[in-house]
């Protein structure tokens, strides 16, 4: 399919709004959502919040059921960078649990993925149900312009796991006993930013 504005140019993404096909130099990008021109103008010239926008179409259902593929619950929402996040991330867990790691690890990991599975179509959910009445945006796992990049330090770690897998370190000794310290300095981090937002 071509761009609704150039016809000679190939089209790589829809406008969230109004579902126009669009080339890269006629995409505007917003929060990892797409828009034309037209749209985008009109956004920013009415007196709502850019923030706040809601497509007229945001259905939660459909957002739910989409959300038990992959990326698509996000995708649906025009949330391109985050289904890519959701995508990285549930391929990631599958990978590690498939890889030779003690049967405690493995465990814990089957654990993440399962959960992370059903994560993602309850926050696809809970976006699309915000858009639809008009709320702002819930917070988000894998972090939003003004969160913190959990997601991408969620793909760090999983990436240095299938690492050290690779090089056959997560079979030794060592690593069967301490795995848990990771554990234990992910909650020290939280208590440590709660206490913060706090003061």
């Amino acid at each position: 399919m071509n761009c609704a504005v150039h016809a000679d140019q190939a089209a790589t993404g829809y406008c969230r709004n109004c579902g126009k096909p669009l080339c890269p130099s006629c995409t505007r990008e917003v929060r990892g959502a797409m828009y034309c021109e037209d749209c985008l103008s009109g956004i920013l010239s009415s007196p709502q919040s850019p923030v706040n926008i809601v497509p007229r179409d945001s259905r939660p259902g459909t957002a739910l059921a989409l959300g038990f593929i992959p990326g698509l619950g996000a995708v649906y929402n025009g949330e391109y960078v985050k289904a890519l996040l959701h995508v990285l991330i549930f391929a990631g867990l599958v990978a590690l649990a498939n890889t030779d790691v003690p049967d405690a690890v493995q465990i814990f990991i089957g654990i993440s993925a399962a959960c992370f599975y059903f994560y993602m179509p309850i926050e696809s959910y809970r976006v699309a149900k915000a858009r639809a009445e008009g709320s702002p945006e819930p917070p988000s796992l894998v972090g939003g312009q003004d969160q913190k990049p959990i997601g991408a330090l969620i793909l760090i770690v999983i990436g240095a796991l299938l690492l050290l897998a690779n090089f056959g370190l997560l079979e030794r000794d060592w690593f069967t006993k301490s795995w848990p310290v990771a554990l234990i300095v992910l909650g020290v981090y939280f208590v440590y930013d709660r206490m913060a937002k706090k003061a």
